[in-house]
């Protein structure tokens, strides 16, 4: 069967008002780039005209400017999951113009199976290779792609020539059966492969192939400085003291790193400690870092979902793809983020946070407690379920003028049941084995920014004597500083003792 060359908005035809659209891709690799900004400009021409126009729009992950971007500012969202980080995305969903629901990611595939979302009218997915039998290979960001062309009604295939190398062998497509016939995800490496090379679609679902040669579209990183670097330095020599004391096998453990400049850094601190083995991973992404400890020797394998690479990083990758071939596996991401495998491999998991409070709670998406940053991520997947679960954060921001650790975290993603490590710059608190107070103490000394030591004291006096110890008027007393002040050093505990 042979599949019809049409344009973007040929494709963008055939979705209609209301309906439930998923794409490929996981962050902004994979995901399409042409349907979808014909799709805002579908929508635009019919919000001009008074009628309306809005999709429910499901992905990996995070996408970028070509999905959620456009189709934002086109006003055509109505309903959206998961994880999103696009500045008019998040401005939306906080404004309530989307509807915006924020679940685990290793939850997605399976919630839209069960049925939790309703049908999947369309599916788009780009791919970098396919036959007239629908057999397709995917391109740098496998997402739920496995899932969507399973539960959509039609699919449409964007067909990227952007990547000049073959992505034949890259991936391992695979979807577990639903309760109750689902067995073990029988991953006991992490580079095990369960699944398929390539990914079959319906051909009776193919409507039709759009040609692209789009970028990714993303931006370097931004370069390592004091506080990223002493962060990243302070996880090594904390995981290398674990070694040291036989509380980490000498072959090591997988890693799990999540996304931003801090992860990062943390990598290449391993990277940088003699006393670190070669190792492998076991996470939702690999970004820049990973290529560079991929060519010391460093990190010897990477189990993924994307390749979440920097159109710079990107372009190398291509270059040298075949020294990478038998180096990374992009998986679904229900298995790069799933509990039971997480838990199987032993994973060190390092995710970042927005703040932590002195008794281990973490707030990982809403500023405030309010303003949605990004979403939750894959950060709750591996930190209930991983060996050791660290969380990292620099402990001051905006020139200090905001202390990352507080009393009371605003919003909690992360309870203190499943936070064993925090580190900043300042230094690590390994909490495991403590209580409460004996938590809040350690993390003032070892982690909280000089400028807010006393201040963490100071409230620890004054907070009751419970068992997790909390003056509910003043919990929040610092972020009340800082709305009204600009600077959460101005905080007065008086006027709550």
């Amino acid at each position: 069967m042979s599949f019809p060359f049409i344009s973007a908005e040929e494709a963008a035809s055939h979705i209609h008002n209301g309906d439930n659209v998923g794409t490929s891709g996981f962050t902004a690799s994979g995901t399409p780039k042409l349907v979808t900004v014909a799709l805002a400009e579908k929508a635009r021409q019919l919000h001009e005209k008074g009628e309306p126009f809005k999709v429910n729009l499901y992905t990996g992950a995070s996408t970028n400017d070509y999905v959620d971007g456009a189709l934002t500012r086109a006003d055509a969202i109505g309903q959206r999951m998961p994880y999103q980080g696009t500045p008019c995305t998040r401005e939306a969903a906080n404004d309530g113009r989307i509807n915006y629901y924020d679940p685990h990611l290793s939850h997605v595939s399976q919630d839209m199976r069960y049925g939790f979302v309703g049908d999947l009218d369309v599916a788009i997915i780009e791919v970098t290779e396919m036959n007239p039998e629908g057999e397709v290979i995917l391109g740098a960001g496998l997402g739920m792609s496995p899932t969507l062309v399973q539960m959509a009604k039609k699919v449409i295939i964007e067909y990227s020539s952007y990547y000049r190398t073959s992505f034949r062998g890259f991936h391992d497509n695979y979807v577990p059966l639903d309760p109750p016939r689902r067995r073990e995800i029988p991953i006991y490496k992490p580079s095990d492969r369960i699944g398929d090379t390539i990914l079959r679609i319906d051909p009776a679902k193919i409507i039709g192939v759009v040609p692209s040669n789009e970028s990714e579209s993303i931006r370097s990183f931004t370069s390592l400085n004091d506080t990223t670097r002493a962060i990243g330095a302070n996880v090594a020599e904390f995981l290398a003291a674990e070694m040291r004391a036989g509380k980490i096998p000498p072959e090591f453990l997988p890693i799990q790193s999540g996304v931003g400049n801090v992860a990062n850094a943390a990598l290449y601190g391993l990277a940088e400690n003699p006393q670190i083995p070669a190792f492998q991973m076991f996470t939702e992404v690999v970004q820049d870092a990973v290529m560079d400890l991929m060519q010391q020797g460093k990190c010897t394998f990477a189990s993924t979902c994307a390749l979440a690479f920097s159109d710079q990083a990107m372009l190398r990758f291509m270059d040298d793809i075949d020294f990478y071939r038998d180096k990374l596996l992009m998986r679904p991401g229900e298995i790069s983020n799933h509990p039971e495998v997480v838990r199987r491999l032993g994973l060190i998991a390092m995710n970042t946070a927005l703040e932590c409070d002195i008794y281990g709670f973490v707030n990982s998406t809403h500023v405030d407690g309010t303003y949605m940053m990004n979403g939750i991520g894959g950060s709750g997947d591996f930190c209930r379920n991983a060996a050791l679960s660290i969380f990292l954060c620099p402990s001051v921001q905006k020139g200090g003028r905001i202390s990352a650790i507080v009393p009371m975290v605003s919003h909690v993603d992360h309870t203190d049941h499943d936070v064993k490590i925090i580190v900043t710059e300042q230094g690590v608190a390994d909490m495991r084995g403590m209580a409460p107070r004996q938590r809040a103490e350690m993390i003032i000394e070892n982690c909280v920014h000089p400028d807010y030591k006393e201040i963490m004291r100071d409230y620890l006096k004054i907070s009751s004597s419970g068992h997790i110890g909390h003056n509910l008027k003043a919990a929040f007393a610092l972020h009340m500083a800082y709305m009204e002040h600009g600077d959460m050093r101005m905080v007065d505990f008086g006027k709550f003792v």
